[in-house]
């Protein structure tokens, strides 16, 4: 049953209402209808730079108010919880000053536009904890159903000794020349392309899902189509990231891993592949089937073999016991709610959630040597490690 309306709320604050702030306000608006939480979330206010559009968007995503200055949006006292959907350059600053504030922190993903941000806002988030704060990173396809029991069959040892992790994330919406260049084509306010769009969220799949960092990295970036029309249109501008990535790796075990995120492979509109081989078996998924989960146990007899399909639909699969009957599949929105449900959950318990800013940092690491490697012509570059 869903939570009562008798429990204790948990205001949020949303900063940004694009695309991504669409899609976690449809997390907040369901999950507390789907599941039994602690805290029963508020959608209070939602904060943008222009009035008119920020007060539109906060009625048709569902938030009580608006704001058109994010610090006054994590001073309201109707909010506990800042939820930064803005562009990568404003993460460190509101992040921090949230926290500051006293308030819990969900970033989305990546993290930061550098590491030296990424480690500003660690440093913020450990603080904070000692407050009872939360801060948590949305890498949102760790709660696909499918993915979270990948994971599970990982740890419980299903593939064994782990050999090979290869994953790729194609989009096509760069192919065209024309497009405008709009903010995540610029390094000022992305930090970078598809690396740090795409990339950041199989780099963070492949140390997730195998439980290892990845140690080192060999790259190459490149850019394709160096100048587009401004949005103003009075002219063209520079583009300053990666249109696409190609990178290998190394992980702590030794087990070897291949990449390839790019936003101009035409024809693929959202095509996320992960596939981990090990010695007793192999798993693969692909989000354009994600209720779907490919298995292979090595373990049994040759006459037997083949990957089996897993239909994740169960009531006793990661998430499913909110939704539907077995069979009834869930959608690429569904992994909001489930971010919004476990974050609930960790704040009403005071534990921390994954992924961590910690994790964000490391992520942000990985991306940080592969643009080095590839400054270098592929040269083998380390992932800076923990300290």
């Amino acid at each position: 049953m869903p939570n009562s309306s008798t429990s204790p709320t948990l205001g949020v604050g949303m900063v940004g209402y694009a695309f991504m702030g669409a899609a976690h306000s449809q997390g907040w608006r369901s999950v507390g209808r789907a599941f039994d939480l602690p805290l029963s979330p508020v959608m209070a206010a939602v904060c943008g730079r222009d009035q008119a559009k920020v007060d539109a968007a906060a009625d048709r995503l569902g938030w009580s108010a608006t704001e058109t200055d994010w610090r006054a949006l994590i001073t309201r006292d109707d909010v506990q919880l800042v939820d930064i959907c803005s562009p990568g350059d404003s993460h460190a600053e509101i992040a921090i000053a949230a926290l500051e504030a006293g308030k819990h922190v969900l970033c989305e993903k990546p993290l930061a536009n550098t590491v030296a941000e990424a480690e500003a806002m660690v440093a913020a988030a450990e603080a904070a904890r000692e407050r009872g704060q939360i801060a948590m990173v949305g890498f949102n396809y760790r709660r696909v159903p499918a993915l979270a029991l990948a994971r599970e069959l990982v740890a419980r040892g299903r593939i064994g000794a782990l050999r090979h992790v290869r994953a790729v994330y194609l989009q096509d919406w760069g192919a065209d020349p024309e497009l405008k260049l709009v903010w995540r084509l610029r390094k000022e306010l992305a930090g970078s392309g598809a690396l740090g769009d795409l990339g950041a969220h199989v780099v963070d799949l492949a140390q997730h899902l195998t439980g290892e960092l990845i140690t080192g990295v060999s790259a190459y970036t490149e850019t394709f189509v160096k100048e587009r029309p401004l949005p103003d249109g009075s002219g063209v501008g520079q583009v300053t990231v990666d249109d696409a990535a190609l990178f290998t790796g190394r992980l702590a075990s030794g087990a070897l891993a291949s990449f390839e995120v790019s936003r101009f492979a035409t024809g693929r509109k959202n095509a996320l592949r992960i596939e981990l081989n090990g010695s007793d078996g192999s798993l693969a998924f692909d989000l354009e089937r994600l209720n779907e989960l490919e298995f292979y146990d090595n373990t049994q007899p040759a006459t037997e073999g083949g990957f089996r399909r897993i239909l994740v639909t169960e009531p006793d699969h990661p998430f499913l016991e909110g939704w539907w009957p077995p069979g009834h599949g869930l959608g690429y929105e569904h992994t909001f709610a489930h971010q919004a449900r476990d974050l609930v959950h960790a704040i009403a318990a005071g534990t921390q959630p994954a992924p961590s800013f910690a994790d964000g940092l490391q992520v942000q690491r990985v991306l940080a040597a592969i643009e080095e490697s590839a400054e270098k012509n592929a040269v083998h570059t380390p992932v800076q490690a923990a300290e």
